[in-house]
């Protein structure tokens, strides 16, 4: 994890990442999307996002589902990735990882 840092304002610029064990499973029986899904993780721990529209300006394909939810593409969306993302307190959670195929079948909160 990188550490943190701050700027001559005090501000807090790391975002922490919850539920990386998700992410360590799926990777292991989905090797070709390792690079970008670490990738990912590194630009959100590294992010500095105080609201969604900061999140949506980096990422305009990620879908916003409700309540700070939000799901993101990965290479070329074969893959989703979706969170939930506490901006105030400056927490993303995974809440699950899967094929396109797997998130048509996940239930939307």
């Amino acid at each position: 994890m990188l550490p943190i840092w701050e700027d001559r304002k005090g501000h807090n610029w790391e975002m922490k990442v919850l539920g990386k064990e998700r992410i360590h499973k799926f990777i292991a029986n989905h090797t070709d999307c390792k690079k970008a899904v670490l990738a990912l993780i590194l630009e959100i721990e590294s992010a500095d996002w105080n609201t969604p529209g900061d999140m949506k300006a980096r990422y305009p394909k990620a879908s916003i589902i409700g309540n700070n939810n939000v799901v993101f593409n990965l290479c070329g969306n074969k893959y989703r990735i979706w969170l939930k993302i506490t901006y105030r307190n400056r927490i993303a959670i995974i809440i699950r990882i899967g094929t396109h195929k797997d998130y048509d079948m996940w239930e939307m909160v």
